[in-house]
């Protein structure tokens, strides 16, 4: 049954919904690709032509076609993952939709972790230029630095602008020789009639122009991965190899990463649509071919590797967290052992996560704790983007979806109660966009804490910062489209925020070695206050912290009121010595000399006495203002490197090194300025069109222009 908006009120029934009891007989598919490359568009035609949806092109909510507004829903998936099931040759098939834009890698590595194999849509316009976008290449980086399966779907071959043929040569050159059409274009006239088979040379006789080249080409690819050591010399020899034996050899090519079949698809007419379903069946890996996550249990004791087995231990994971405003809390899980079955108890296990502060290698208070709670499930659903239709289990190797868990989170992982389990945890990028927020009232403020919860926990790429020495609440984000969808979900959640400039916190040094008095004499009747310390300040090198010596002779400061003397110090150092309260590091306070009085003398008295010898200094010797500086790893290609390095020097940043990356890329070490970088995230990635990725760790303070 289906879950529509209005809560509680549900339509179809379980014999709709595309189930599997059988992990070889599930195919989970993610779609990668820029935005606008038309990987929903794909989606929606698949669906509509295997009768899972009514049409293409249809917004569906329960089982009815929802237009009342078409453009928020596709704005809603164009930022979120979302998965689509159907069912094609008795397989069932999960396509999960992953943003395209970069600020969603976070979106697309989880559904990397939920996949077994990758379905990359390029258009077909694409080609046109001679080259693929950067950003496209990009995301085939992150599909190949995780061993994924992948083949090519060249869509929009409608378009005004296709030019199928240099589209496909355009990924050959962007992704490597393994990139090989599987079908040609069958045209008439400038129109796309259907396609030609490579391997099957079918439809008879409808051979273009090239199909023999093309074939003889993808042949002798699959044979350079053929695990049989004869079929390349028979295949010289001249035997025309048995087109069965060819099939096999393409899908083990396939699933071993070493072959990616290009397939052109037109969504609008439907061709291509059979070809690529038979590739994504009988061309892709099922969950049992493909290797699992390590698992251990809750408290880090070994266990032993997981295999795709409905019989074996519980094992699965929330790929993606969202909040629905009636259902409440959705998880969508990826099961890779065992069963989810309803009414059942299950054990959520979260990873304790520390980020390193971007300022000083400190923790900064976004650490996250680990969190362990047995919770019941009701029922479970199979999603079909945001309509969720009730299902009996979910075996290994299938996805599904679970409502009003309360402590499940992006990342953690569903076990069974009596066997608690913790499934290694995906690489997750690390936000690098600081947007500080400040609310308009008081009253917005347990809004903001309350939505900001919901948000964190079902987007593990945002980072929360609450600043100690700023005070500000800084949200580290992947870009400026993240940005705003954030903050579009805090002010949707009540909070009405504001941004404002964020405050990079400063330091303060002493300028030059000097010798002052503390003096603090007070006589107001009664016991007075009296405490006189001579200290010798002289600044230390960066990073050397406050060292506090005592080289007192014949006891003229009393050795009880020595300690008072540097806490006094350190107070005044950590208060700062001007008006913004920049602390004040770095420096040797050396205690040579004091008086006291056997009456007066106290505690308070010699720490004030402290302290008024470091604002003394101040005066004495001058002060310095110190800036961090960050030490920046740049992966940039080389048609870029000189743009990269001009930025760079413009941003008062220091090269370090430049260092090969790779084929065409180049790694560039600078130290930069941390106030020169709180919107590098976003001009890197214009100044590259998105090919360059940058880290950034804290390297040190220095002195700042005056």
């Amino acid at each position: 049954m289906a879950v529509r908006a209005e809560a509680g009120q549900r339509t179809g029934n379980r014999s709709q919904v595309p189930t599997a009891g059988d992990p070889s007989r599930v195919r989970n598919v993610v779609l990668v690709g820029p935005s606008g490359s038309g990987k929903t568009t794909l989606v929606e035609a698949l669906l509509a032509h295997t009768a899972a949806i009514p049409r293409a092109g249809a917004v569906v909510e329960g089982t009815t076609v929802c237009d009342h507004d078409p453009a928020a829903v596709r704005q809603q998936r164009s930022v979120a993952l979302s998965v689509a099931p159907l069912l094609h040759e008795n397989t069932k098939i999960n396509l999960i939709d992953t943003p395209g834009y970069g600020d969603f890698v976070g979106e697309l590595r989880a559904g990397l972790r939920a996949a077994d194999a990758a379905l990359f849509v390029v258009p077909a316009n694409e080609g046109r230029e001679g080259q693929i976008d950067p950003a496209t290449i990009a995301q085939w980086e992150e599909c190949a630095a995780v061993g994924m399966p992948r083949a090519v779907v060249v869509a929009r071959c409608d378009h005004a602008r296709a030019d199928l043929e240099a589209t496909i040569a355009a990924c050959q050159d962007a992704f490597g020789s393994g990139v090989a059409p599987l079908y040609l274009p069958i045209r008439e006239g400038d129109r796309l009639a259907g396609l030609y088979g490579l391997l099957t040379q079918s439809p008879a006789g409808q051979a273009p122009p090239g199909a023999d080249d093309a074939r003889s080409e993808l042949v002798e690819g699959i044979i350079e991965q053929s695990e049989d050591e004869t079929l390349m010399e028979r295949y010289l020899g001249g035997e025309d190899l048995d087109v069965s034996t060819l099939i096999d050899d393409l899908e083990t090519a396939v699933a071993q990463g070493a072959f990616h079949p290009v397939i052109p698809v037109c969504a609008s007419s439907g061709i291509g649509l059979d070809a690529l379903l038979e590739v994504l069946v009988g061309g892709f890996p099922s969950p049992l071919e493909r290797a699992l996550p390590p698992v251990t249990g809750v408290d880090g004791t070994p266990h032993p590797p997981l295999t795709a087995d409905p019989e074996g231990p519980l094992a699965a994971e929330v790929v993606r967290t969202s909040a629905d405003a009636y259902v409440g809390r959705v998880s969508v899980v990826r099961v890779f052992s065992g069963t989810l079955r309803p009414e059942s108890t299950v054990h959520i296990s979260g990873h304790h996560v520390v980020i390193p502060a971007q300022r000083n290698g400190e923790p900064d208070g976004s650490e996250h704790d680990g969190h362990d709670a047995d919770e019941r499930l009701a029922h479970i659903y199979a999603p079909l983007g945001a309509t969720l239709r009730e299902i009996d289990a979910c075996v290994a190797g299938d996805i599904c979806a679970l409502t009003k868990l309360g402590t499940a989170e992006t990342g953690d992982t569903v076990s069974a109660s009596e066997h608690p389990l913790l499934l290694s945890c995906w690489d997750l990028p690390r936000p690098l966009l600081p947007v500080a927020v400040a609310t308009r009232t008081r009253g917005d403020e347990d809004a903001l804490v309350k939505t900001l919860g919901k948000i964190v926990a079902a987007d593990p790429t945002l980072r929360l910062e609450r600043n100690q020495e700023t005070h500000q609440t800084v949200l580290w984000c992947m870009g400026e489209a993240h940005a705003d969808v954030v903050l579009s979900r805090l002010r949707a959640g009540g909070a009405e925020v504001d941004t404002e400039p964020v405050r990079i916190p400063l330091r303060a040094a002493l300028a030059r070695p000097a010798r002052v008095t503390g003096r603090h004499v007070k006589q107001s009747g009664g016991h007075g206050q009296y405490a006189v310390c001579h200290i010798e300040f002289e600044p230390l090198p960066r990073g050397s912290g406050i060292d506090f010596v005592v080289k007192i002779f014949g006891g003229s400061v009393p050795t009880q009121f020595i300690p008072s003397v540097e806490k006094g110090v350190r107070a005044q150092a950590a208060r700062g010595l001007t008006d913004d309260h920049h602390p004040v590091v770095d420096f040797r306070a050396t205690l040579v000399d004091g008086k006291a009085h056997s009456v007066d003398s106290s505690d308070a008295a010699f720490q004030t006495a402290g302290a008024l010898a470091l604002r003394e200094a101040a005066e004495a010797c001058g002060v310095q203002i110190l800036e961090p500086y960050d030490e920046v790893t740049v992966r940039v290609p080389d048609e870029h490197l000189g743009s990269v390095l001009g930025d760079l020097s413009g941003r008062r940043g220091r090269v370090l090194g430049t260092d090969v990356a790779g084929p065409g890329r180049s790694l560039v070490r600078a130290e930069v300025p941390c106030t020169e970088l709180r919107r590098y995230a976003v001009d890197l990635r214009a100044m590259t069109s998105g090919a360059a990725t940058f880290s950034r760790e804290f390297a040190r303070y220095d002195v700042a222009p005056t």
